[in-house]
């Protein structure tokens, strides 16, 4: 019954790789190391060096280990880079994940999870957001994961196949052990941009937005720490693995926090007062939008254990003070 993890190598998928591990169960990582790191992959996970735009190798590691299951993170992901250069996303997480897929059901894979997105959801009706409510992707980030989407249901509808997809909030955080984070280069994350800029890696915050409808005039997001997100995923395929059907459910925590909210935990957490600047709207943003987490937690037995922002911000800042003193080295 072994997992294979794309994208195993970079932020999210390297915290499903711990929590398999911690469940004692060694999954295969294929990763092009186009954003992540082979650092990252825990000594003793198969790992290789691939793009999974390359079918027959894809094909070749599918049968090799006797795959399952795929969890499949591997993709473009920053919303504004998408409305600049939309075919790339439309490359890397549509048509990419199609031949990933066309692989899967070639090779026999019962299960696959998908890493989706709250950006299928654009500018929401009402709040909390539920899987039920309109999907209006403001962005091609969102178009391409939902056409994902609903080629998997296709999918599974047509093949011997059961497919997950897990629509994600704002991940941040760390590893609570210290084992990985997000480690990307010019990340956009705000809760890792703000922990850069504490530790001097950026000369200032730039604050999108000032003007939203919300309490202080800054966007409020459902942050969504990194392990408790992974865990989702684990379980995700547990149901799978007891015979569970197609779903598509969130993954946040049902509540929010604006952007100076944040500003002010890591602040207060690091102990440094960096410079918070204040910028336009970036294109696509929402002013508010929170998760309906109801589904998950009822279909996959999911119980959040770090739904806490100061704790987030904790386990992110400590990963980036490990990330500074590996530079150093």
């Amino acid at each position: 019954m072994t997992v294979l993890i794309t994208g195993g190598a970079g932020y999210i998928g390297s915290h499903a790789v711990l929590a398999f591990l911690d469940a004692g169960e060694t999954p295969v990582v294929v990763d092009d190391l186009s954003t992540g790191f082979d650092w990252l992959v825990p000594e003793g996970v198969p790992f290789y060096r691939c793009d999974i735009a390359d079918k027959d190798a894809i094909e070749t590691i599918l049968r090799d280990h006797g795959i399952e299951t795929i969890l499949h993170f591997a993709g473009s992901i920053i919303l504004s880079e998408s409305v600049e250069n939309p075919l790339r996303y439309y490359r890397n997480n549509t048509v990419n994940s199609l031949g990933l897929l066309e692989a899967a059901v070639a090779c026999g894979v019962k299960h696959f999870v998908f890493s989706s997105t709250a950006a299928v959801y654009g500018l929401p009706d009402s709040l909390p957001v539920a899987e039920t409510a309109p999907l209006r992707p403001e962005a091609p980030y969102g178009s391409s994961k939902l056409m994902t989407e609903q080629m998997l249901l296709d999918a599974a509808n047509a093949h011997d196949l059961k497919v997950t997809a897990l629509r994600y909030f704002n991940v941040s955080g760390a590893d609570p052990r210290g084992r990985s984070g997000q480690s990307t280069r010019n990340a956009t994350n705000l809760i890792k941009v703000a922990c850069e800029a504490a530790t001097g890696k950026r000369t200032a915050l730039t604050i999108h937005g000032q003007d939203y409808d919300t309490p202080d005039g800054t966007a409020i997001r459902d942050y969504i720490h990194v392990s408790d997100l992974a865990s989702a995923h684990r379980l995700a395929v547990e149901r799978l693995r007891g015979g569970g059907g197609n779903l598509i459910a969130n993954c946040g925590y049902g509540r929010g926090f604006s952007v100076l909210e944040v500003v002010r935990s890591v602040k207060a957490t690091s102990g440094s007062d960096f410079t918070v600047e204040m910028g336009t709207r970036r294109p696509g943003d929402c002013p508010e939008v929170i998760a309906d987490n109801a589904l998950a937690r009822a279909e996959l037995h999911w119980q959040p254990e770090l739904d806490d922002l100061d704790r987030i911000v904790g386990d992110a800042f400590r990963w980036e003070q490990t990330l500074s003193r590996r530079n150093r080295t």
